[in-house]
């Protein structure tokens, strides 16, 4: 697993369903460098169980991300009209109606290729006969992108496991605090709180009055 973290995030152009049901044919990531910090996360498949979960958990989450400045962004390797399918169904019957920020459909599976978050790949047999191995589906990863464009944090989930979307925005919180302050945000920290200065002295001087 690649880590991103430190890195310029990989850029690219794909089908996107922005607001709910309008087509983007050239989505890219790159229109909001130098402007917003952006949270792209993935996840595994369209019409399941937990990830609808997980998309309107950002949903409802959306206003505050935005009051930060952030622009959430999810993935998945369906297609653009399994996406607007999805859309068109309501949550109570597991559709994801209601949920307004980009999905980008990641057909031919580069994105997710590229973010290095992809279960599966392809090989060859001794017989020269192009193989898969897994389902070429996404892991949930997730992404912190700053506003020069650059991952700040990434964390990567196993398919069954749900995501926390509230550690998302404190890490939103965090890393924007640092830039703003220029302290370091220690465990378990959440705005608000106390941080710390980024020095030895500072440490001490935090850790003698904890």
């Amino acid at each position: 697993m690649s880590v991103l973290v430190g890195r310029k995030a990989p850029l690219f152009k794909a089908q996107a369903v922005v607001n709910g049901g309008e087509f983007v044919p050239d989505f890219s990531l790159e229109q909001f460098v130098g402007k917003k910090y952006v949270l792209f996360f993935f996840y595994p498949k369209d019409f399941t169980f937990v990830c609808p979960t997980e998309l309107h958990a950002f949903q409802e989450k959306l206003a505050e991300f935005e009051s930060r400045d952030t622009q959430v962004v999810a993935c998945s390797t369906d297609t653009e009209m399994s996406h607007w399918g999805w859309l068109q169904v309501s949550k109570e019957k597991g559709g994801i109606g209601g949920v307004t920020y980009p999905i980008v459909a990641d057909t031919n599976k580069t994105i997710s290729t590229d973010y290095d978050v992809l279960v599966g790949d392809y090989d060859y047999n001794e017989d020269g006969e192009l193989i898969v191995e897994g389902e070429l589906i996404a892991y949930r990863g997730l992404f912190l992108i700053d506003k020069e464009g650059i991952v700040r944090h990434q964390v990567v989930n196993d398919l069954p496991l749900g995501r926390n979307v509230d550690e998302a925005l404190r890490m939103v919180d965090a890393l924007q605090f640092f830039e703003e302050n220029g302290e370091v945000c220690p465990a378990n920290w959440s705005k608000g709180k106390e941080a710390m200065k980024a020095s030895h002295a500072g440490t001490a001087e935090y850790l003698a009055a904890h």
